[in-house]
Parts: C-alpha cells; sequence; structure tokens
C-alpha cells in the first residue's frame, strides 16, 4: 500500500497544510488514537464504545442536496430532500477546508457496491479517529495493493467541529449534511453522529445507480442452501436486520442493496444494528458481533470498572447502536452477491395494531405499500421521537431517496414482473390492541412466519381476506396461535378494532392520493 501525501490531498480534494495524516491505517492502530484523544472507551471484549453528544440520531431537517442544473430536475424536493444553493455549499465546504489546516486527519478509501461492475470508491476524511474505525466497518475494505485510489468517485468530508451560521448559510442549524452530485461529494458538520457518513453515501447511490439500470433498494437480504434469495425491506427498528440474520441462511447485506439483471448486490461491507436490549439469548449472531474488537458501540452504557455494556440501559438514548463488519457473523455471503430474488418482505411497525403479522400482496398492493411505506418510528431513530408515532416513509426509506417515490416504485414493479418473486406484508409492530394497550409481536411467532413464507409453506396453505385491507391472511402457519393471523380476534373489543382499521385504511388512501397527484 502506497501512502496518501499531503500533495494528494491538496490536488483531489483541496486540503492544505494538515498537521498529520493518517491514511488507512489499522484498527490497533486507530484504537490507540482513539484512547490518546480521548474520544471512546474500550469495553468488554474489546469493543470500541464512542459517545455522539447531542446528536443521538439521524438529523433528517439538517439534510440538503444542492440544487444545480444537471439534476435539479431528477430530484424531489421538499422536506425530505431540501434544496440549498451551489453558493452556500461552496462557503460551507471552504469553512471546512479552513477548519482542517492544522489538524490531525484520518482518511480513508473505501468502496461501496459488492458487484464489480457498479462498485465505487470512496473517500472519507475524517476529525476523529473513532469515525475512521466505523466507516472501515460499514463500507468495503479493499485489498491493500489496490490503495490508495486512483481516482475518487465519491468524497466525504466529515468535520462535527464546524458550525453553520443559518443566516448567512442558507441551513437550518448549525448542523448541516449536504450532498452535492455535480462534484460527487458530501460535507458534515455540527454532528457526531456517525450514521450521517453512513446515509450520505447510500442516498448519493441511490440516485446514481438508476442511470445504470439499478433498482437501489432499503433492505436486508439474505440467501438460503437452494439459493433462494429473500429481501426484507424496512426502517430502522422494524426487525431488517434481526429478521434477515437467520442461522439457517447466509446473509448478504444488513441494510443496502441493488437490483440489477442477474441479481443483488450488498453496497456495504458490514451492519450498523440497533443495539437496545440486545441479548445473547434472542439474537445471538449479532450479540456476539458487537461484543468484539473492532465493532464500535454508539450511547451505550459502560461500566466503568468491569468496562462491561449494558445493553438495555437507556441512559444515553434508545437509539443505541452498533457498527460491525459483515464477516463478525459467521454465516454470511463473502462476495456480497446473490440471484434473483424470490421472496420479499415488507416490514411494517404498525402502532395501531389493526394490520396482520403477514399477508399475501398482489403485485397492485405491493405497489401500493411499498409507495406508502407505512410504520412508525421508533423512539429514539430520530432526535425527539420519544415513542413510535405513525408515519409514512415512501419505499420504505424515503429520507435517503433523492428521486420521487413512484420513479422507485415503477423500478420495484418491473423487477417483479420479470421475476415473479411473491411478496409479503409483514407487521413487526404491535397486536391485541393499539400501541400502549397491544403488545409487541413475539420475536419467535415472527420468525416462523417469515420461514414459513420463505420455503413455500404458507403458500400451500389457505387464506382469509381480511375486512377493511382486502389483504389475504394465512389460516395457519407452524409454531404460529392462530388468533394472532387475524389481529381482530386478539382485540377486546371486536368494534374498536373495526374504528381503528377504518381509519388506518382511510389514511392510507389519502396518503396514496398524495403521489398519483
Amino acid at each position: 500500500m502506497q501512502k496518501l501525501t499531503e500533495k494528494d490531498l491538496a490536488e483531489q480534494h483541496g486540503i492544505k497544510n494538515p498537521k498529520n495524516i493518517y491514511y488507512n491505517l489499522p484498527i490497533p492502530t486507530l484504537y490507540e488514537e482513539v484512547i490518546r484523544r480521548e474520544e471512546g472507551i474500550i469495553g468488554q471484549e474489546g469493543t470500541l464504545v464512542a459517545y455522539t453528544g447531542t446528536h443521538t440520531g439521524r438529523s433528517p431537517a439538517d439534510r440538503f442536496i444542492v440544487k444545480e442544473p444537471g439534476t435539479e430536475n431528477d430530484i424531489l424536493w421538499g422536506p425530505v430532500n431540501r434544496g440549498i444553493s451551489p453558493e452556500n455549499f461552496d462557503s460551507l465546504h471552504k469553512k471546512i477546508l479552513e477548519y482542517y489546516e492544522g489538524k490531525d486527519l484520518f482518511v480513508r478509501d473505501l468502496y461501496v457496491g459488492a458487484h464489480p461492475d457498479y462498485r465505487k470508491n470512496v473517500r472519507i476524511v475524517n476529525e476523529y479517529a473513532w469515525h475512521n474505525v466505523f466507516v472501515n466497518n460499514l463500507f468495503l475494505r479493499p485489498a491493500l495493493e489496490d490503495l490508495p485510489h486512483k481516482t475518487v468517485g465519491f468524497t466525504v468530508l466529515c468535520a462535527p467541529g464546524v458550525k453553520a451560521d443559518p443566516e448567512t448559510d442558507g441551513t437550518r442549524s448549525e448542523t448541516f449534511i449536504i450532498l452535492n452530485f455535480e462534484k460527487n461529494m458530501a460535507i458534515i458538520g455540527g454532528t457526531e453522529y456517525a450514521g450521517e457518513m453512513k446515509k450520505s453515501v447510500f442516498s448519493a447511490l441511490n440516485f446514481l445507480l438508476p442511470r445504470k439500470g439499478v433498482f437501489p433498494m432499503h433492505c436486508s437480504a439474505n440467501v438460503g442452501e437452494e439459493g433462494d434469495v429473500a429481501l426484507f425491506f424496512g426502517l430502522s427498528g422494524t426487525g431488517k436486520t434481526t429478521l434477515s440474520a437467520d442461522p439457517h441462511r447466509a446473509l448478504i447485506g444488513d441494510d443496502e442493496h441493488g437490483w440489477f439483471d442477474n441479481g443483488v448486490f450488498n453496497f456495504e461491507g458490514g451492519c450498523y444494528a440497533k443495539a437496545i436490549k440486545l441479548s445473547a439469548k434472542t439474537e445471538p449472531e449479532i450479540y456476539n458481533a458487537s461484543l468484539r474488537f473492532g465493532s464500535v458501540l454508539e450511547n451505550v452504557t459502560i461500566d466503568n470498572e468491569t468496562k462491561k455494556i449494558d445493553f438495555d440501559s437507556t441512559e444515553h438514548t434508545e437509539n443505541t447502536r452498533v457498527a460491525y463488519q459483515i464477516d463478525s457473523l459467521s454465516n454470511i455471503v463473502p462476495e456480497g452477491v446473490g440471484g434473483i430474488p424470490k421472496t420479499i418482505f415488507m416490514l411494517t411497525y404498525d402502532a395501531f395494531g389493526v394490520l396482520p403479522p403477514i399477508s399475501k400482496l398482489t403485485p397492485e398492493q405491493a405497489m401500493f405499500y411499498f409507495t406508502l411505506g407505512y410504520t412508525a418510528k421508533v423512539a429514539g431513530t430520530e432526535r425527539g421521537v420519544d415513542e413510535p408515532q405513525a408515519t409514512f416513509s415512501s419505499c420504505f426509506g424515503s429520507p435517503f431517496l433523492p428521486r420521487p417515490p413512484l420513479f422507485y416504485a415503477g423500478m420495484l414493479k418491473d423487477k417483479l414482473e420479470a421475476s415473479g418473486a411473491t411478496v409479503w406484508l409483514l407487521n413487526t409492530g404491535i397486536t391485541g390492541g393499539p400501541y400502549g394497550v397491544g403488545d409487541r409481536m413475539p420475536l419467535p411467532q415472527t420468525r416462523a412466519l417469515v420461514k414459513a413464507a420463505v420455503d413455500g409453506t404458507l403458500d400451500k396453505g389457505s387464506f382469509n381476506e381480511v375486512e377493511i385491507f382486502g389483504l389475504q391472511v394465512p389460516t395457519s402457519c407452524p409454531g404460529v396461535d392462530d388468533k394472532l393471523l387475524e389481529p381482530k380476534k386478539s382485540w377486546d373489543d371486536p368494534s374498536e378494532y373495526d374504528t381503528k382499521a377504518q381509519e388506518l385504511a382511510s389514511r392510507f388512501e389519502e396518503e396514496f392520493a398524495k403521489h398519483k397527484a
């Protein structure tokens, strides 16, 4: 591996006069820097524990995309994709470059996109050493002989110490996350939350890959022994990571994938899982991957004497996180590539408690629910969210999708028609009543439903139609209480169920109408 020089940074990125350039440091050396700079703590089993200050989740209201002629007409502008001028971007970019002068910088060259035909070189420049460990876990790691990148496809400049001035910089607050597709760059300031780096890169891929005919998806993916690929769409907290980490199926990837003509490929080289209430009993694979040297735990509670991690504690936030390399898991697809999907799950956290735990969707219903992306924001995922709130996130990932929802829905329709994949709506939320009355869907029974859907057991059985929603629900499933399958039967007051179900169905229609307008 050759070294990246100060001249390289100046010529390629305009970064001048850094104090030291720490380029693709080995993880043990980065650990030393983290401890020396008091950025984090080494916890049990050697995991790295870090804290993100006031930002313990994403700041979607502070995310912007530069409005410029080359991409302006392709982006859905609004509260998700806020526009900012090239001049404002240039001003903040300059602030970061000036801030970097005289500072130690941790620079890392990585890949995104496991398939070589769609792979993109990424360079991350960090102010913090622990952020450099984080990105090494989340993105794909090149061989030493392939470093440094000869050309950089996308650059991320992360400088939490740089604050924006809303009056002059065109931002909402001191925090900013800005994508510039013309310059293939993201700049981040005013937040230490590491997830912003991951999501900035993948938001860029969600915009760029359709130009190559690739359908970008916010989903996890795994594959069975017969090569049958399953996808799990869903927002944070709905169970993508948990359900796809199946000991009987190899994991292709945890969160972001592309569907090309011959199959699917993982965007990333790691997993970024929620760690709240993580236990060895219910999620042994993720638990073991979390407690090992090189993994990064964010905002968890740690005993200062024993260094033991308390995964149940919400002292800092409910949105505790762990970032680990995908090869920390025992059953993965090392190449990160799989065949054409056979089974698709659309996960939803239904806070109303009226949707069945699983429903088989027609192609038309699949497009409907994909476009809606109904779920609930889970406590702690975003700042200011203290309890689940019903929400619609189109395509199960609207915070990361620059293009209009119907654009991505059209790509899904084409893929479904070509593949003949079976689609299921999976409710991992509340049953037996609304949130506060009912209970969270039991994980073992959700796992049983997924297994029966993937192996074809549900398809071979009979179905009932659920009133109001018109959903086809299996009458039975091995390992699942029949009463759970039709939620109305688990409510104490069936008439109250009808009222809540009708209320939600009406909201579905109202929301969908917005996309057709």
